[in-house]
């Protein structure tokens, strides 16, 4: 929107061109997203403990958690309403993937608002039946992995790109409506998972969104992607301006996030953060980087299909307690200790897929 603007007065007074300049503007989705949230943030905590959004705690989880009931939840709609804010005053509303990333986390984010509003405000403790919750999620997925499929415009935007080999790319052909699908749902539902202990998740997927942010501008740069052998996507580079804002409003939420938290994200966040992520690794060809960033979520993923499946197959457990940070606070271990190592775990980890690009 303030591209527009910008451009119209760049006509009467030369420096307003400036903001065409895609790294500007990225930086500057980075500051009105957190500014947003560092500003409402008290006003929604305040709005949300009025209402008495206070998170229900599992009686059968760990005993510390115990304490946080009655924490507000839903925090997750400021960091939605920041990046929507943001990313429209910021980003060119002519490029197509920023529509199709807004629309999807949107629609993952209604899913979650239904789910935390049926726990918090209905006093449903099952919120939105699973099967409604994936009846819905991949209605959206299928429909978004279908929309960039038939608006693509160029071979390389349905190739699958393995890291570390130079030359090989497989196009997927039909095929990738399915395999964009799971990555969107799937990503969605790992971060849903691991939203569980305060800051846990929020700064794994501004870690991985910034990455992912990088890779966007240098796959929509003909010269950088021709350089590092990645395939080049025209007008991915736009997608920098989303996965700032995201950046930005993950790091205003972790203000109030952080232990103790004095605000949860709820599903309303943590499912349309995870499907955005998906969709934007979808967008820049990088969904295997992001298998190797988000290793953390694909941690906690796994440990709950293993636990599951131990259990109904053999009638034992794995962990002590699935996802798997709460195996390591059932071991003792204090919950910063296990938030902070699983933050640093992600940081190796988004560096080792940044590494992927030059490793080729």
């Amino acid at each position: 929107m303030l591209l527009w603007l910008a451009d119209y007065l760049s006509q009467y007074y030369s420096p307003f061109s400036v903001v065409q300049y895609l790294t500007l503007r990225g930086i500057l989705s980075v500051l009105t997203a957190l500014a947003i949230c560092l500003i409402a943030g008290p006003i929604v905590i305040r709005r949300l403990n009025y209402l008495q959004m206070g998170q229900a705690i599992r009686s059968d989880g760990p005993k510390s958690h115990l304490s946080k009931a009655g924490t507000p939840t839903m925090g997750g709609a400021l960091i939605l309403l920041a990046i929507f804010i943001s990313t429209l005053l910021w980003a060119d509303l002519e490029n197509r993937y920023v529509w199709v990333v807004l629309g999807v986390a949107f629609t993952f984010g209604l899913i979650g608002w239904v789910d935390d509003y049926r726990k918090v405000v209905e006093k449903n403790p099952r919120g939105l039946p699973g099967r409604w919750k994936y009846f819905w999620q991949s209605i959206f997925g299928f429909t978004a992995a279908a929309t960039l499929y038939y608006t693509a415009q160029s071979p390389a935007e349905l190739e699958l790109i393995v890291p570390f080999f130079k030359n090989f790319a497989l196009n997927m052909g039909p095929f990738y409506i399915l395999f964009t699908y799971f990555v969107i749902v799937g990503t969605s539902n790992a971060v849903n998972l691991t939203d569980g202990l305060d800051g846990l998740a929020i700064l794994p997927t501004v870690l991985v969104s910034g990455a992912l942010g990088i890779i966007a501008y240098l796959t929509g740069n003909y010269q950088f992607a021709n350089y590092l052998h990645i395939p080049y996507i025209s007008g991915a580079g736009e997608l920098l301006i989303f996965t700032a804002a995201l950046s930005g409003a993950g790091l205003g939420f972790l203000w109030f996030n952080t232990y103790p938290a004095m605000v949860f994200m709820g599903d309303v966040g943590a499912l349309a953060l995870g499907a955005a992520l998906g969709v934007v690794a979808v967008i820049v060809r990088q969904e295997i980087v992001l298998l190797i960033m988000g290793g953390v979520f694909v941690m906690e993923t796994l440990s709950v299909i293993i636990q599951v499946a131990s259990f109904k197959l053999t009638g034992k457990r794995i962990f002590r307690m699935a996802p798997l940070h709460h195996h390591y606070e059932l071991k003792g271990w204090p919950e910063p200790r296990v938030i902070v190592r699983f933050w640093i775990i992600t940081v190796m980890l988004v560096l080792l897929g940044l590494a992927t690009l030059k490793l080729r």
